[in-house]
């Protein structure tokens, strides 16, 4: 089985997926939920009627409050966006629903300031700069009686790094069609797939350490080529069997906050398994054949 052979249609897909999700990124933003930007979301429910969104938003207009986004729930709700509310502005909103449209009842209310979301946002992005610079160093020490041990440390952070773009490729696409959002769950879920991507490239990289001490001759893409073929078995069992099931059947029959946070774990834990197996290998043999010297030449002629 050639894997590293057709490594260039694998990097392919994986940048079209990127590009997809960057393009939607860049012409709607990025989906924040209120952990990060701050603000409040009010989830309601109205007794016997489905009143047209723009009703609401003539409500809050009323009251001053125009940065609002309304969304309907598949459960029949509505779930209102706005700016940070106290209990008064909360209590008047809630008076102003009732009153205009009719009897209300209050699904979930959660409330994040400015300063929480901030400190939110720096935390997240700290946790994976920190966590990334300490894999480098552990894999640098773990292979260190490997020949230029430092390129397998650089290559699972650019495996990370592809994990993390296909999650925020693949939240700007359920941002588009289901109105996913990036929130605290999403950060769990961001931290648990780069522990399982690790740990998966970790186990490929180890396996063509102990190859290259049993098959000297072997030139070192067919040695890498032979310790991807070696852990395939492991890594699809692993995944599939133990994990992929389980989070594919609490994103089908979950509730609805459960649902996006397991679509997004689904997702970037497939992801972690292509990435060491078809990204980082392959990655760390391009290093190894200087690719780069070829790209761009002209091919000679026959």
């Amino acid at each position: 089985m050639n894997i590293l052979g057709k490594r260039y249609y694998f990097f392919g897909l994986s940048l079209l997926i990127i590009l997809i999700g960057l393009g939607i990124i860049l012409f709607r933003g990025i989906p924040l939920s209120i952990d990060f930007t701050g603000g409040s979301l009010l989830e309601v429910r109205f007794a016997n009627q489905s009143p047209e969104t723009t009703r609401i938003y003539e409500v809050y207009d009323g009251l001053g409050i125009d940065d609002v986004q309304v969304q309907t729930s598949e459960t029949g709700s509505y779930i209102i966006r706005s700016r940070f509310l106290e209990n008064a502005d909360r209590d008047a909103v809630l008076a102003a629903l009732g009153e205009k449209i009719g009897a209300v009842d209050v699904v979930r209310f959660d409330s994040v300031g400015p300063s929480i979301g901030k400190q939110v946002t720096s935390r997240g992005t700290l946790a994976v700069v920190v966590s990334s610079l300490l894999v480098v160093l552990f894999i640098a020490w773990s292979f260190r009686g490997v020949t230029h041990a430092f390129r397998y440390g650089i290559c699972a952070i650019l495996a990370m790094i592809h994990d993390v773009a296909i999650i925020f490729s693949a939240t700007a696409i359920g941002s588009l069609l289901w109105g996913w959002e990036i929130d605290s769950l999403f950060l769990t879920a961001l931290l648990t797939v780069i522990g399982f991507s690790m740990q998966d490239t970790i186990v490929v990289f180890d396996r063509i350490r102990e190859n290259a001490n049993i098959y000297r001759r072997l030139d070192f893409e067919t040695l890498v080529n032979h310790s991807i073929v070696q852990t395939l078995q492991r890594s699809i069992n692993t995944q599939l069997m133990t994990v992929e099931f389980l989070l594919l059947a609490l994103a089908m029959f979950g509730g609805v906050t459960l649902r996006e946070f397991a679509g997004i774990l689904l997702i970037g834990l497939l992801s972690g398994t292509y990435s060491s197996i078809f990204i980082a290998a392959p990655i760390l043999v391009l290093w190894e054949n200087r690719e780069w010297r070829t790209w761009f030449r002209k091919p000679a002629a026959a």
